[in-house]
């Protein structure tokens, strides 16, 4: 009996060994199953973490780059109003003008379609600031609120801000103290307001350069003040406003192309504007539109 209850023991004990060394050596069915499920679920983690923290790299990159995000929607949006000869429209409804068409050059190069959209002159920075639009295209003045508040192109053509009234009034207005009795149209957070604001003119705010010729015609307005090369291209003989003319000249000034604060499209369109003087397509556009005695030679 004695020898019966030592041999369990031992049998018992022996057991309890094997287990333990199983336990150490390998696994059962079920714990291999248990290991290679955490072991999916790790590996899952770890790729999904990968995959966010790329995501968030390339978001980055979008975000801190306009030229990558404009190739990214694909098109180019160009804030522009209706000013001859810079940008208007074409008997067929298409946009046309120097500025118009060096932007669909820059278009072309960019790999994505141009969009012309109009806006208020007088909102164009807030239209740049929520993406409504990527840039102001337009025969855009370089003044200190647009270069503080935007990222500029070089300056690509010369201007000034000119008087136009009446030709047949014309002898009665050559310089600045026969105009500063006169009401002016001006097109509202332009150049010409700025200029008359300067002088102290008495103004009436309009929503395009083109409007404050109507109210000249019109009489509603002894006078406007516009962009030299809009009058050039948009009064005189052979226009719309074969009636009216251009005298006084209040200032001198430049274009440049607007862009997002911190924008790398700026440079971009730089780099673009260098090319097109260099191979002779920018002297080539001025001359189809009439502004080649306003070009700003690009280096």
């Amino acid at each position: 009996m004695k020898k019966k209850v030592i041999a369990s023991v031992v049998a018992g004990v022996c057991c309890m060994t094997l287990a333990a060394c199983g336990g150490a050596a390998g696994t059962t069915p079920e714990t291999k199953e248990a290991e290679t499920t955490e072991s999916a679920v790790e590996s899952a983690a770890s790729e999904e973490v990968t995959t966010a923290a790329e995501s968030t790299s390339a978001s980055e990159a979008v975000e801190g780059s306009d030229v990558d995000y404009i190739k990214g929607k694909g098109t180019l949006v160009v804030g522009i109003t209706d000013f001859e000869p810079m940008d208007y429209k074409d008997a067929s409804g298409n946009w046309i003008g120097f500025d118009a068409d060096l932007a669909n050059k820059v278009g072309e190069d960019l790999g994505v379609k141009v969009e012309f959209v109009e806006i208020d002159w007088d909102n164009k920075i807030l239209e740049l600031n929520n993406k409504s639009i990527d840039c102001v295209w337009n025969g855009m003045t370089l003044t200190d609120e647009v270069k503080t508040s935007m990222e500029c192109t070089n300056a690509y053509c010369n201007n000034a801000q000119v008087v136009v009234v009446p030709a047949d009034k014309a002898e009665q207005y050559k310089d600045k103290e026969s105009v500063k009795d006169l009401t002016f149209a001006v097109e509202a957070g332009s150049a010409g307001e700025e200029a008359a604001k300067a002088e102290g003119f008495k103004t009436t705010p309009v929503t395009a350069q083109s409007d404050t010729l109507l109210e000249v015609k019109s009489g509603t307005s002894d006078a406007a003040i516009i962009d030299l090369l809009m009058a050039g291209a948009m009064i005189g003989e052979g226009t719309s406003y074969a009636d009216l003319t251009h005298t006084v000249e209040l200032n001198s000034e430049q274009y440049g192309i607007g862009c997002r604060k911190g924008s790398d499209l700026a440079k971009f369109i730089n780099d673009e504007l260098k090319k097109f003087n260099d191979d002779g397509s920018l002297k080539q556009t001025a001359e189809k539109y009439g502004v080649q005695a306003a070009l700003i030679e690009q280096k």
